[in-house]
């Protein structure tokens, strides 16, 4: 009696647990397509990212996309030039999870700190040497000089960069699990945002002089 207790017993606390993981999974909040989603309460319809297209007028176009076929142009301070394949660019993308950008590197061009703050991701490199490195949240700084074929995993939220190394042209291919990760690059949102972060509260968060926060910021349109 005392098996057979000890078996059901067993086999309950296991249905219980798999039924409050398989509700949680079903009941959980998507994770967010857009920075935020204002509610509608008179709206009839919940959305978060974008409504379907009718069957009847799917083609064979939505899903194929050229639009990483050629290099970016890199004539820019960042010597940085980025194609971008989210679902704004390509419609079948919608509710797959998935997104590829092309960046394209001059000789020293760099991808600066930023953040993804919907999606992890996947570095490949095409062509060239990048060096490629994120930071944890206990200030660990990972990083690596990536050659043609090899691959770098950037952890969701964290920040990142890469800078091409090589001796030429460097391009990479960066492979998101959302449709559309957003990014957030450091130096803009934090000195050219609108309105502007006040200067004083700048200032004691770097702890330099306020002249030196004026003078960043007038670099990035603020």
């Amino acid at each position: 009696m005392a098996a057979q207790f000890s078996i059901k017993t067993t086999s309950s606390f296991f249905l219980v647990l798999c039924l409050t993981v398989f509700t949680l999974s079903c009941f959980a909040d998507p994770d967010e397509l857009q920075d935020f989603c204002v509610a509608d309460l008179n709206a009839t319809t919940i959305l978060n990212g974008f409504p379907c297209k009718p069957v009847s007028e799917v083609t064979s176009s939505d899903f194929f996309y050229s639009g990483l076929m050629n290099e970016a142009s890199t004539d820019n301070p960042l010597g940085l030039g980025v194609k971008v394949g989210d679902v704004n660019n390509f419609p079948g993308l919608n509710t797959l999870g998935l997104s590829v950008n092309r960046a394209d590197f001059a000789i020293g061009g760099i991808i600066p700190l930023h953040t993804h703050p919907r999606a992890s991701e996947s570095i490949f490199v095409v062509k060239g040497q990048v060096l490629v490195g994120f930071i944890s949240t206990t200030n660990v700084l990972y990083s690596k000089v990536l050659k043609v074929g090899e691959l770098a995993i950037i952890p969701k939220g964290l920040v990142h960069f890469s800078k091409n190394v090589g001796s030429g042209k460097a391009t990479v291919l960066a492979i998101f699990n959302s449709q559309f990760p957003g990014t957030a690059i450091l130096g803009n949102t934090i000195f050219g945002s609108n309105p502007a972060i006040p200067s004083d509260l700048l200032a004691k968060n770097f702890q330099v002089d306020e002249k030196i926060i004026a003078t960043i910021k007038s670099k990035f349109g603020n």
